[in-house]
């Protein structure tokens, strides 16, 4: 897993990445060393369970992408099947081109099972 992480951090304008299980416990990380990766996969976690319930509550789907815009940067939660994949990157990141590589780092994470 985290030769797949670190091939999605080759991707321009990505700052790191990492995945977490569904309770915030973290399986792999490769972030920027200004990051603590337990704090990000307790926010991650904390994120996409509240957003999930929320989704179930409105009877809409299950939850698949999440993106964060700051002025410091993006934030990309995924389900990873796994887990959740974390994709920290720059504020002016080629949007589309980060979703496309997620999609690619989630179906390498699908068979590296």
């Amino acid at each position: 897993m985290y030769q797949i992480l670190d091939e999605l951090n080759k991707t321009s304008g990505i700052t790191g990445s990492m995945v977490v299980g569904n309770d915030g416990i973290v399986i792999a990380a490769d972030l920027d060393t200004s990051l603590e990766d337990d704090a990000v996969g307790a926010l991650a976690a904390s994120i996409t369970s509240t957003i999930q319930k929320s989704l179930e509550r409105m009877q809409q789907s299950a939850l698949k992408q999440i993106t964060i815009e700051a002025n410091t940067g993006k934030l990309f939660f995924a389900d990873a099947g796994v887990g959740i994949l974390v994709v920290t990157a720059e504020h002016d990141v080629n949007i589309g081109l980060i979703r496309l590589e997620i999609k690619n780092a989630i179906a390498k994470i699908g068979n590296s099972n």
